[in-house]
């Protein structure tokens, strides 16, 4: 039995196309694929994304228990602040990406990904009983929905919601606010590449903002588009793009690693950085016409030397493009290699990533 969001009815109302992802029945599409991702681009698309894990930390312990399972330096996360962080195992392997956010003085919440959040609770759990006694932990993914508003017209539409929220809160802020009768956090986040926010409200009350956002213009949009999206803009897909076997220098994520502290990772991370890295995470444009796919073989001189992660047609570039490994010797933007389409070899070339950035306004 797949597990439902509260959005599921709207969903079904509206003719978005389901599909099973991480154990939840999620839809893919509703206007279409492409056409989703222009309407993010350019106005104002909508997602649910009520499957993702949203766990408190509450207590003495809350801050050390995340820095000590983390990446981020989480004691200099201020209060109503956000990071984005790597949860990595005692090899430095990444179990999952998430966000910190710090709602108070003891208080945190960490948002996680639908398919590793048993990985990330038993995690969290473990650490606790033992040696993080001082810190209560709450699963609310099944009692708070979250609702992603994402593109140039956000701003526009939370202001009429909530006067003055779009100047009150920077990227990576988060804040309680009164909308439409009710107290919601909302933060300035998001998983598209697109100016934007994500929205917090209880269970019972999402369809009536769902259905309020949607009244002011906002696209109802599926998890086909908002993987586009996040592939254009250059951000992984933890289980494609990064997993347990991959550490954060290999995946390109340095800079999201504090090495000034000690973690269940630390020490590993620092025997990499004293080794140094064989493989590394990098972005590619097709050259000739094909379409790059998840598991497709990476050539170069005739040898194969990595694998697809990510890739597919980017309609904000009109252009084919991926993310795969490959050697270091071959990680150079501009080198030149080859994808296994179907058995046909087609060239493509290394570049640098985001592939897409938006126009700041």
């Amino acid at each position: 039995m797949l597990s439902r969001t509260p959005l599921y009815k709207a969903h079904v109302d509206l003719g978005g196309r389901l599909v099973d992802f991480a154990g939840w029945e999620m839809p893919i599409q509703f206007a279409g694929i492409l056409a989703e991702v222009r309407t993010v681009r350019s106005k104002l698309g909508l997602f649910d994304v009520s499957h993702m894990g949203r766990i408190w930390l509450t207590g003495a312990d809350a801050a050390l228990i995340l820095n000590w399972l983390t990446t981020a330096d989480v004691p200099s996360i201020r209060i109503s602040r956000a990071k984005y962080t790597l949860i990595c195992n005692d090899k430095g392997g990444i179990i999952d990406d998430g966000i910190i956010y710090r709602l108070a003085e003891e208080k945190y919440l960490l948002i996680c990904n639908a398919s590793n959040r048993v990985k990330v609770w038993e995690a969290l759990n473990m650490a606790r009983d033992s040696q993080f006694s001082a810190v209560e932990l709450d699963d609310s993914t099944t009692t708070i929905g979250m609702i992603a508003l994402q593109g140039p017209f956000a701003n526009d539409v939370m202001n009429d919601l909530a006067p003055g929220i779009a100047e009150a809160l920077r990227p990576f802020q988060i804040r309680e606010v009164e909308i439409l009768g009710q107290s919601v956090l909302i933060a300035r986040t998001g998983y598209t590449g697109e100016d934007g926010f994500e929205i917090m409200p209880q269970s019972e009350s999402c369809p009536d903002l769902w259905y309020g956002l949607v009244e002011r213009g906002a696209l109802p949009c599926g998890l086909g588009s908002r993987d586009i999206l996040r592939l254009e803009a250059g951000l992984l897909l933890h289980g494609s793009d990064m997993d347990e076997g991959v550490n954060p220098f290999e995946a390109g994520l340095d800079r999201f690693v504090f090495s000034e502290k000690e973690s269940i990772s630390s020490a590993s991370l620092q025997t990499v950085l004293q080794h140094g890295i064989r493989k590394k995470l990098v972005g590619f444009l097709m050259i000739d016409r094909g379409v790059p796919r998840h598991g497709f073989d990476i050539l170069k001189d005739d040898a194969i030397v990595g694998v697809v992660t990510s890739g597919g047609y980017s309609p904000s570039l009109d252009s084919y493009l991926g993310l795969g490994y490959v050697p270091i010797e071959a990680a150079s933007p501009g080198t030149l290699i080859y994808i296994s389409v179907r058995g046909r070899l087609v060239e493509a070339q290394v570049t640098t990533l985001p592939f897409y950035t938006r126009r700041k306004t």
